[in-house]
């Protein structure tokens, strides 16, 4: 912002050196003089060639001119002038010196106009641009530093409003993810007390049983029977919270807010296909026709969707090509994505929605397991299903969307 007034002040400083330049340094004689000089040339021109006088009216300094008469007064004139011999007479030229005020006053009128237009320009960049983005430049370190509690005042600004509502948002997204993953840890943790008290009771009685067994306390073999079915009963006990813990687990690693609403299924196809006609440049990437329709859910949340699984048919594809293409089922809209050169083997298409597996045609190939994971929970909480095959060598992944 210093920087940019530094600039406008320069610009002032530049705009009036220029008027000092234009009004203060002495204009030259030679500009003064020469328009009359090529007038009197061409006046000389006419009587050399047609021996007739030339009219003063047609020019704009020569105001008379007169022959020589014999009398003495030829050279006596209050006027500038000029004494030309012509065809052996000599004339006396008058003429009259224009100042160059007019052609000054011009001058400083177009500079006066160029001067108020940059600064006018500098001043409405200043308050529309510059203002306006010093007030945000700060916002991604304090957002980085954690800083979400103070709200972006609105802007009117046609340029930097929605940016700055946007930025808003953000904020207040980051600023609920934080209180969530804050009670999710505060969740966890009772949780994880509550669930590793109840596992000590089962461990305790799997010891003393084990104990008892170990020293012959329990000679008869109806006994040793019952010891070991006290065992396996408490065995199942522990199995049974570690399931709990292990399913807790996972559902707060995709625990995710969902806004069901309706919404036209062109703006979250419109976004895909804006953001991936780009991006798979080197694909055949096509849109199926559809018609359009109202659709029941979080259109936010069903982009994203659909981003796991294209994002999943680029990494595990041949990348010859990717369709979208869409159905209609009942009082649903289907959406598939389908991708080229599948190599996941049949008879693990079964786990491809569970979380943290992956498949043996993984490769090199980065992840956590979790993507169409996700998609899954997702769907679900938008009363949506998810499902997929594989025919041909193709992968085929379907969303079931409820119609609004």
């Amino acid at each position: 912002m210093k920087r940019f007034d530094r600039l406008i002040v320069l610009a002032a400083v530049i705009i009036t050196a220029a008027f000092v330049i234009i009004n203060v340094i002495p204009e030259s004689k030679d500009g003064d003089v020469r328009l009359h000089n090529v007038e009197i040339s061409r006046a000389v021109r006419v009587l050399t060639d047609t021996g007739e006088m030339p009219d003063p009216a047609q020019y704009k300094t020569i105001t008379g001119i007169y022959p020589q008469t014999g009398d003495n007064s030829f050279y006596d004139s209050p006027n500038e002038y000029v004494i030309r011999e012509i065809n052996g007479k000599l004339y006396r030229i008058e003429y009259s010196e224009i100042p160059q005020t007019n052609g000054r006053l011009s001058l400083n009128v177009t500079a006066a106009f160029f001067a108020l237009f940059t600064i006018g320009l500098l001043l409405w960049l200043r308050q529309t641009v510059i203002k306006p983005f010093d007030r945000i430049s700060e916002l991604p370190y304090e957002l980085a530093k954690g800083g979400l509690s103070v709200p972006l005042k609105e802007s009117r600004s046609r340029y930097f409003g929605r940016f700055i509502w946007g930025l808003d948002m953000l904020r207040e997204k980051l600023e609920q993810s934080k209180q969530s993953e804050l009670e999710l840890q505060k969740e966890k943790k009772t949780m994880l007390m509550s669930l590793s008290h109840d596992i000590k009771t089962p461990l305790s009685a799997i010891k003393l049983s084990a104990k008892a067994l170990e020293r012959g306390l329990y000679p008869e073999t109806e006994k040793q029977r019952e010891t070991a079915r006290l065992i396996a009963k408490n065995a199942d006990d522990v199995e049974k919270l570690v399931n709990e813990i292990m399913h807790a687990n996972s559902e707060d690693i995709i625990r995710f807010g969902v806004k069901n609403g309706e919404f036209y299924i062109s703006s979250v196809i419109d976004r895909i296909k804006m953001y991936y006609s780009d991006k798979l440049s080197g694909t055949e990437f096509t849109v199926d026709n559809c018609s359009d329709c109202i659709l029941s859910g979080d259109p936010d949340r069903l982009a994203e969707v659909l981003q796991n699984i294209i994002e999943n048919a680029i990494k595990y594809g041949d990348g010859h090509y990717i369709r979208i293409g869409f159905s209609d089922e009942e009082d649903c809209r289907l959406i598939s994505v389908t991708n080229s050169g599948c190599t996941l083997p049949e008879n693990e298409l079964a786990h491809i929605f569970d979380s943290f597996w992956r498949g043996s045609n993984i490769g090199t190939q980065k992840g956590s397991g979790l993507g169409l994971s996700i998609c899954r929970s997702l769907m679900a909480k938008m009363n949506g299903d998810v499902y997929a095959e594989i025919s041909g060598g193709d992968m085929r992944v379907t969303l079931v969307c409820r119609k609004g």
